[in-house]
């Protein structure tokens, strides 16, 4: 089902009063009507509900058959009001209709299935408390919920009157220091006054935003990296897992070169690679006679200085080491901008890259995927968030956001105090950076497009690879029993793949991958 609809950007859910929201309980469903005439569903109003207002943020020029509504050309905005017995529509509306077709009908329901599921499945996620107590904590935190949802849908509307209304009562409940959701629903707030600002006058299409990302390194930023690196379980698991499977991989191998996107995420020291030859060195078969490794990123400064810090360790291990560099986004790689030798077995390793390069169309990341499946690698190792960010519905993208950054922001509470200044800058700086542009930002300059691990097997498939199982379930989960984290963390396995999860809520899932 998700095929079907993974190229198409729909408007956004159904928008709702703040004061009917808190009423709200379900959503209704409405029957297809498949006779010939194809004529418009109908779908029952409350007397003293607003008209159903579409969101175009995402439409861009794909034309669009709303589901149960007529949509108004030119203006960016289409409503519509049917009476409860079925009243008819105006002609002129009818008129403007383009001719309809079975196909949009099923996209149209389809896409608002997946809406509807995707709200309920977080909202239920996030406020489900104790069953035999309820806190005034709890229900304060159901009140920042619909808060939060009032808005994002007023903010979908482009109702920015009532959209800064809400805003200003969140800012006032969403509080940097206080609880676990209220710290993230400060995120989200940011995001959401962000992407109001952006948002361009009714009649136009789009959200206004960058042109595209540029990495940019700051103080805060890179402390922020590392902090998540020493303390949250997350980036340690991934490399855990990748150096693990290459080391599995090298066996018998005399000639080894990785290909590092991303390298090592900005972090200093190359920590990951570190450790993978401080083992190469202490294996006890024969070293391997060479190791290669390319690293792919955007400031040649940062990569040509930890590759002199990895050359210098190397040489005191005794190994013969390379370091290479490429300077270039994952989108204009190309397979010439590798040296690879004869003899030498290829890896590639990925963690927390590949999202970055999934685009409106499967296209922008299927003609990465071409070039690595060019380098012939003998193992391709993929660490994505385990987490649907690449929604078509901009409110069920907010909502399986706050789902799943709320339990990593509830794992941070259980791990550090709450006047931590290393918690505030792990949630604002990094944490916070994401979910801003999950919320705000479209088009290139949404860049943290998260998707689940079933999703990645399709695109894999697709692209020319084919899943190689990770045989490591019990090394992971011993090693995350000796890792300096709190209980709550797991792992598991799902057909082949390593889920790390924080209180059975997937957080990051590992998979490797070989040439077909």
């Amino acid at each position: 089902m998700f095929d079907l609809v993974e190229e198409e950007i729909m408007p956004s859910a159904l928008y709702m009063q703040s004061e009917s929201f808190r009423d709200y309980t379900r959503y209704e469903t409405t029957g297809l009507d498949l006779n010939i005439g194809y004529s418009i569903p109908h779908i029952p109003v409350s007397k003293n509900s607003r008209p159903t207002c579409f969101d175009l943020d995402e439409t861009r020029s794909h034309k669009r058959v709303k589901p149960g509504g007529v949509e108004s050309i030119g203006n960016g905005i289409g409503c519509y009001a049917v009476s409860s017995n079925g009243g008819s529509i105006n002609a002129n509306c009818l008129n403007s209709l383009p001719r309809l077709h079975f196909r949009d009908y099923i996209r149209a329901y389809t896409e608002r299935y997946l809406a509807i599921e995707a709200m309920e499945e977080a909202a239920a996620g996030l406020m489900i408390s104790k069953k035999n107590e309820i806190k005034e904590e709890d229900i304060d935190g159901m009140k920042l919920v619909q808060q939060l949802i009032a808005c994002a849908e007023a903010v979908a509307c482009r109702d920015k009157t009532h959209a800064s209304a809400l805003l200003s009562e969140l800012r006032a409940n969403a509080l940097v220091f206080g609880t676990s959701f209220q710290r993230v629903a400060s995120c989200f707030v940011q995001g959401l006054s962000d992407r109001l600002t952006l948002l361009q006058p009714l009649g136009a299409v789009g959200v206004l935003g960058p042109a595209g990302k540029t990495i940019s390194f700051t103080a805060e930023k890179d402390e922020a990296l590392r902090l998540v690196y020493e303390i949250c379980p997350q980036i340690q698991f991934g490399y855990f897992v990748a150096n693990a499977t290459i080391l599995e991989a090298f066996e018998g191998e005399s000639s080894i070169h990785v290909v590092d996107l991303g390298m090592t995420l900005g972090l200093p020291h190359g920590e990951q690679w570190r450790n993978l030859l401080h083992c190469l060195a202490n294996r006890p078969d024969k070293k391997p006679r060479c190791l290669r490794i390319t690293g792919v990123g955007n400031s040649t400064e940062r990569l040509q200085a930890l590759g002199d810090e990895l050359d210098c360790y190397a040489r005191s291990l005794g190994l013969n080491f390379e370091f290479l560099w490429v300077e270039s986004s994952l989108e204009k790689l190309k397979s010439t901008d590798f040296k690879l030798l004869d003899g030498e077995v290829v890896i590639i390793n990925s963690i927390l890259q590949l999202h970055c390069a999934v685009k409106e169309s499967r296209g922008a990341l299927n003609t990465v995927l071409q070039i690595l499946h060019e380098l012939s690698p003998k193992l391709l190792i993929l660490v994505e968030q385990d987490s649907g960010h690449n929604g078509p519905f901009f409110l069920g993208r907010v909502m399986e956001a706050l789902h799943y950054y709320s339990a990593i922001f509830d794992s941070l509470d259980t791990m550090l105090p709450k006047y931590d200044t290393k918690r505030v800058k792990i949630e604002q700086f990094f944490y916070g950076e994401e979910i801003k542009n999950i919320v705000s930002c479209e088009g290139p300059a949404r860049v943290e497009r998260h998707e689940r691990v079933d999703q990645w097997r399709r695109r894999m498939s697709r692209a020319g690879f084919q899943p190689a199982q990770i045989k490591m379930a019990m090394q992971a989960k011993q090693w995350l029993g000796k890792a300096k984290v709190c209980e709550g963390y797991t792992v598991t396995e799902d057909k082949g793949c390593l889920i790390l999860g924080w209180k059975s809520k997937p957080i990051i899932a590992a998979s490797c991958w070989k040439c077909c």
